[in-house]
């Protein structure tokens, strides 16, 4: 009797089979991944090309939200450049994460999810209730990120700014005008479509959250010092959310599906996909380092306060305001609401592929089945849950159980997806050539335990209130 593994291996083409052999006895999957004029311009299979645009930016951009922003900007506020290594080690983690993703979906053409149930029925039962708490908590929190620079920003138009009903609409309202048009984009599933409109938002991500750090005129030598590994008094867990928490979101674990709409579904594309992912998060990593600069040039220097949560970004545009003028402000808040929004964007897309291929295997569709898939009955399910009911969130504050649920099932997510995919990236469930060597099962290691030191604190914090 075939294993479940062998049976989907055989609906594969027998050229992607990696125990396929030619007549001459090579392994033909190994011929088409050597390196070739054809491979280096992406040009692997028939008509797709291989743009520079791709997975990759829509899963770094998604990742990089306000939270992740303001969580930078006040560690250089507290600490100056002291942890800038710490973010440049958060980048790197996401770079390890993103490509055990993507290359389990190249090399065994399963999704993520049918990976963790093979790890055991366990995940599944994690999974589950992870996903909805999660969808149903965090549509509010990026619909309300979404709307705050909106709030603060377009009052102070002209002649929009001197219309009563935008002068004095309440925030709830721009929220949930937020969240209705990141639904009604992702709605009918056109992932290429989805990457042009990311591509926009990061754009003008780069130009704004990096051009607030250039006009701060920033220490080179106190930047190259920051290298220089060390923990700050006091700041150990500081450092440790710097380095494992700025990006991680259940979107990390999304890249296989966008992998697969992109039309990268074959190990023909590896290096694509590797080539995708660093770069990719290299952007994110200059967007984070922006912000430590201008946190650490800005609020360190001067002895400045802001809030931790998403209105310390308000707060810092006060500041840009008083330093450099109202139009600085205004094109700071756009680049606040292009990180938001596109968080937005990525979640309701990438997540609800990701409950629909659950919920499929829940109800034992097969894999291809178009209820599994981007666009299909599931997905926009999911759509509708992380939309509507997050609203009654948004008029009626949020109920401290679903935070503690949230807080409790959301501190256990990063350890579940770095120890699965240790797991999975040397099981026989693996081709054997895409599998583990030791130098990333060391990295592997070391970073879920640093997100189990991390969960736990985080764990400990949201059963006690602390």
């Amino acid at each position: 009797m075939h294993s479940e593994d062998e049976a989907q291996a055989s609906r594969r083409p027998a050229a992607h089979d990696p125990s396929a052999r030619t007549s001459a006895g090579t392994d033909p999957s190994s011929a088409a991944d050597a390196p070739t004029a054809v491979d280096a311009v992406g040009e692997a299979e028939g008509p797709a090309r291989w743009k520079l645009i791709g997975p990759g930016l829509v899963v770094a951009a998604t990742g990089i939200g306000a939270g992740d922003l303001v969580a930078t900007l006040v560690a250089g506020s507290r600490y100056g450049y002291a942890l800038l290594w710490a973010a440049v080690a958060g980048v790197v983690i996401k770079i390890f994460l993103v490509e055990g993703a993507g290359r389990w979906t190249l090399a065994t053409g399963h999704s993520i999810f049918e990976g963790w149930r093979r790890v055991g029925r366990w995940t599944s039962w994690y999974f589950g209730p992870y996903i909805v708490v999660w969808g149903f908590v965090y549509g509010a929190t990026a619909m309300s990120a979404s709307a705050l620079p909106l709030a603060a920003l377009v009052p102070q138009l002209p002649v929009i700014g001197d219309i009563p009903l935008f002068a004095h609409m309440p925030l709830a309202v721009y929220a949930v005008i937020s969240g209705l048009i990141g639904a009604t984009l992702v709605w009918f599933g056109h992932y290429h479509a989805l990457e042009k409109v990311v591509a926009v938002l990061v754009g003008i991500m780069f130009v704004t959250v990096v051009g607030a750090a250039v006009i701060t005129l920033p220490n080179i030598g106190d930047i190259l010092g920051g290298l220089i590994p060390r923990i700050p008094d006091g700041g150990l867990w500081y450092t440790l959310s710097i380095a494992g928490g700025v990006g991680g979101t259940i979107t990390l674990a999304a890249y296989g599906y966008w992998l697969t709409e992109k039309g990268w579904s074959t190990p023909r594309w590896m290096r694509v996909m590797r080539i995708d992912n660093a770069m990719a998060y290299v952007l994110s990593g200059i967007f984070v380092i922006a912000m430590l600069v201008v946190g650490a040039e800005l609020l360190y220097s001067s002895g400045i306060a802001i809030g931790e949560e998403d209105r310390g970004l308000l707060d810092l545009a006060d500041v840009l305001a008083s330093r450099y003028g109202t139009a600085m402000s205004w094109v700071f808040l756009i680049g606040f609401w292009a990180s938001s929004f596109s968080s937005v964007l990525g979640v309701w897309n990438g997540v609800s592929i990701m409950f629909a291929d659950f919920w499929g295997s829940a109800r034992k569709l097969p894999e291809d089945h178009p209820k599994r898939r981007i666009g299909g009955t599931y997905y926009r399910i999911y759509i509708l849950w992380l939309t509507f009911p997050p609203m009654l969130l948004l008029l009626l504050g949020k109920p401290v159980q679903v935070i503690v649920a949230y807080g409790v099932l959301g501190s256990l997510f990063m350890p579940f997806l770095a120890i699965t995919l240790l797991v999975l990236m040397n099981s026989r469930h693996m081709p054997e050539r895409w599998r583990n060597g030791w130098v990333l099962n060391v990295v592997l290691g070391i970073v879920a335990v640093v997100f189990i030191a991390l969960g736990a604190n985080q764990l400990v914090g949201s059963i006690t209130g602390a």
